[in-house]
């Protein structure tokens, strides 16, 4: 196994199984036909047409639009067709940072296929071969990749937040970092991808920040989402990556990122191109 096999796991959807889900003409998330089909029984909210599912176009403000579809996804969830509300959401956007026409529970998300942003932060300690990366291992109770390991903060962008701030609020909650040094961080671009995944669609952008951290610096947990942090040398992250699926699936995205932006994979690797260009789909 190699880090390339890991990008190449990131493969796009069958199209011809998923159908648009769209915003006044514009196509804000992929849906499985057979979801799409649920959706007919809402009339009030959605337009179902065997190639695209709408949102009624009566409905004109973000907040009749969320409304609407909060009622639905209330129903679907009570019906167990979706399984976990999250009572959180995220916002639905023609592109990340523009105004959102629409805030989705969460827990929908992978069911509309709509974008999901988020925030990763790389903390590292030391420079060149001598560096090494903080990691945590996810709560075993986690209902996503319990038990494995994960960036040192990571979180999903809720609407409302902007994305510093959301960086600001998950490395209190996940690491009991102080704010002063959380404005350290410095962005480092993103990752994103399209794929099927845990029986929906994941359409996320990933934000990426690194943050250079003193040698006595202690992540601490304090939101109970993560069990244990441990520092490990550059080379023992990319022996678990390359080697195990011990890393949350994206996470792998943007650590291999990390490695790229700071030399430890160059254009020498014959894989480097394939790499690089798999990391942002």
């Amino acid at each position: 196994m190699a880090l390339v096999d890991r990008i190449r796991s990131f493969r796009p959807p069958d199209f011809a199984r998923l159908r648009p889900f769209r915003i006044d003409g514009a196509t804000l998330g992929w849906m499985r036909h057979p979801f799409a089909e649920m959706l007919r029984e809402f009339p009030d909210a959605f337009l179902v047409e065997d190639h695209q599912v709408a949102l009624d176009p009566r409905l004109t403000t973000p907040a009749m639009r969320s409304d609407a579809v909060a009622a639905v996804v209330a129903t679907l969830h009570a019906a167990g067709i979706i399984r976990k509300i999250r009572g959180e959401t995220f916002p639905v956007s023609m592109s990340a940072g523009s105004p959102p026409l629409l805030a989705l529970d969460r827990g929908a998300v992978p069911h509309f296929g709509t974008r999901a942003c988020g925030v990763h932060l790389n903390g590292h300690v030391g420079r060149g071969d001598a560096m090494k990366l903080w990691v945590g291992r996810r709560a075993k109770d986690k209902s996503v990749a319990p038990g494995k390991f994960d960036n040192l903060v990571a979180g999903g962008q809720p609407s409302g937040l902007g994305l510093f701030d959301t960086l600001i609020k998950e490395s209190r909650e996940e690491a009991d970092m102080a704010e002063r040094l959380v404005r350290r961080a410095r962005p480092a671009g993103f990752c994103s991808y399209l794929i099927e995944h845990d029986g929906g669609i994941r359409n996320d952008l990933l934000f990426n920040f690194d943050l250079e951290l003193p040698a006595d610096f202690e992540p601490r947990n304090t939101d109970g989402e993560i069990d244990e942090y441990q520092l490990w040398p550059i080379a023992d992250v990319i022996e678990r990556m390359a080697e195990t699926e011990d890393f949350k699936f994206n996470v792998v995205l943007v650590n291999i990122d990390f490695l790229v932006r700071h030399g430890f994979l160059t254009p020498e690797d014959a894989d480097y191109v394939e790499i690089v260009r798999g990391l942002r789909r």
